[in-house]
């Protein structure tokens, strides 16, 4: 595919289909953003993807969905927009990249809300680098692919992101807008925020000492849920404190995504039928309460998942 130039790109973010309502522009940017677009990861690497889930392909997989990578159809890689002008940057300035610039200003602003929040409890907080990238990139968990959907290693504390995720999102969920975008990069920064408060860390242990799958999944499933309220509480200080200009039609966009990326949701879509003991990250309905709960309330205390009992979730 030819290369595209900076005047030439239709950002994701500029195009007339995207959201009018959340003005990411008015979020302060110094965010931590590692832009490894133009040449990161290794030519044909990353996760083997093969096997079929309906029309839910390619990126609508593995760690933020929970669908196994086994049971995905795989396939050539198209280049996006941001991935087609990645080595023109060189040329054309990170200040001319609307993708860039996004993933700056949500990045950033959640470091506001979780360094203020980790503050009233005399802890300090670690902000998160993320790590942009196209087709393939190598982290400190190993190599991964687009396929692999944007994931957080807790190894070198980077999320990683390929931005045509987002084209995805719009083209195959039907779950646009700049809100719900911003959830898919809140909830990764909840992954980390749960290795900084050691969460993770106790989640992987009880997961080592489980007596089955569906446990182990369980375990899963309260950690993934938790990262969906620590993106709403997030969602709530964007509202309050954030310059964004949140409308209802912002957070129902986000809702809509949580909701469309359940387990069960998925696991219809895909093969038919629901099978709970394979769930991990919740249904439909959880992703949903859970999100909001943080959102109305702005509490994180408020997001414990692991106290209740499973089937109260």
């Amino acid at each position: 595919m030819a290369q595209g130039t900076v005047s030439q790109r239709a950002s994701l973010f500029s195009t007339p289909n995207r959201s009018p309502h959340m003005d990411w522009r008015n979020l302060p940017g110094g965010g931590n953003i590692e832009d490894r677009r133009g040449g990161g990861g290794l030519p044909g690497g990353g996760l083997a993807v093969g096997g079929g889930i309906g029309g839910l392909i390619l990126a609508l997989i593995a760690y933020f969905f929970g669908i196994d990578p086994s049971v995905v159809t795989g396939g050539g890689q198209q280049q996006s927009p941001a991935q087609t002008q990645a080595q023109s940057q060189a040329q054309g300035g990170q200040a001319e990249d609307e993708d860039y610039q996004f993933a700056d200003r949500i990045v950033a602003s959640t470091d506001r809300t979780w360094t203020q929040i980790f503050q009233q409890s005399n802890r300090q907080y670690t902000k998160p680098t993320l790590v942009l990238f196209s087709r393939s990139v190598s982290s400190a968990c190993g190599q991964a692919s687009s396929a692999t959907g944007p994931f957080y290693c807790p190894l070198d504390s980077k999320l990683y992101l390929d931005t045509s995720f987002f084209n995805l999102m719009q083209r195959q969920l039907g779950g646009g807008g700049d809100f719900a975008y911003s959830y898919v990069i809140a909830h990764e920064v909840g992954h980390h925020v749960q290795n900084e408060l050691g969460i993770a860390e106790q989640v992987e242990r009880k997961q080592r000492a489980a007596r089955s799958e569906a446990e182990q999944n369980s375990y899963s499933v309260r950690l993934e849920l938790q990262a969906d309220c620590f993106a709403g509480v997030w969602g709530n200080s964007v509202k309050g404190r954030e310059a964004a200009n949140l409308t209802e039609d912002d957070v129902r966009e986000a809702i809509n995504t949580a909701a469309a990326i359940g387990d069960d949701t998925l696991q219809r879509q895909g093969q038919g039928m629901v099978v709970p003991d394979s769930f991990t990250h919740g249904t439909s309905q959880q992703r949903v309460n859970w999100f909001m709960r943080g959102f109305q309330t702005g509490n994180p205390n408020q997001c414990d998942t692991f106290s209740a009992a499973y089937n109260q979730l």
